[in-house]
């Protein structure tokens, strides 16, 4: 992340920790926001949008997405798979309800790192550490994933499968984007988060 955007992730953990303070009084919330603010800027707790990717493509069990946008935002597009939980609900309420299986890797999103970042680290701060982010949010995913072209005329099998890898799930993006309004209001609901869903397994 450039440091604007450190500086912009920092004073949004601060006014977050302290807004969350009578919330998390009978927790223990640990490390500093300082560390906290480490623990952000780490690549291991954020991925990619190709490993996201991959992680669609093939069902990865252990991996659970969260959209975090409001829910009108994410009624118009989502990366499938993902749950809606708006962010304002995300960090007023308690995480267990959404990250309390450990065998998972949650990975939360939205337009882009900042609101992720946030609720990464406040999570992170309440001892979840199955909590990563997605760099970039849904808009690196879509420019990245979406709108992925090759151009060359000599491809390598390594770019051969990345770029399979990206074809596959922006099918299954914009086939969920193209559906009639009636099925994407089934699907959608069906998608709603379940404490029940999440905690038995893959939906």
């Amino acid at each position: 992340m450039e440091t604007r955007k450190q500086i912009t992730v920092l004073l949004l953990l601060l006014s977050l920790i302290l807004a969350l303070l009578p919330l998390t009084a009978n927790r223990s919330f640990r490390g500093s926001p300082a560390e906290l603010l480490e623990e952000v800027l780490q690549s291991e707790t954020s991925f990619s949008s190709d490993q996201v990717a991959g992680f669609i493509v093939n069902e990865a069990e252990d991996v659970q997405l969260f959209d975090l946008r409001p829910g009108e935002k994410y009624s118009e597009a989502f990366i499938p798979g993902a749950v809606s939980v708006p962010y304002a609900a995300f960090i007023t309420s308690d995480p267990d309800i959404w990250l309390r299986d450990r065998n998972k890797r949650m990975i939360l999103y939205s337009s882009d790192d900042t609101e992720a970042a946030a609720a990464m680290a406040y999570a992170r701060g309440l001892g979840y550490d199955n909590t990563y982010f997605l760099r970039g949010g849904i808009e690196e995913w879509i420019r990245t994933v979406s709108a992925t072209e090759y151009g060359g005329e000599r491809i390598t099998a390594r770019e051969n499968a990345l770029l399979e890898t990206r074809r596959r799930a922006a099918g299954m993006y914009n086939e969920l984007r193209s559906l009639p309004d009636s099925l994407k209001a089934k699907y959608l609901e069906s998608m709603k988060f379940s404490a029940r869903k999440l905690d038995g397994g893959c939906q």
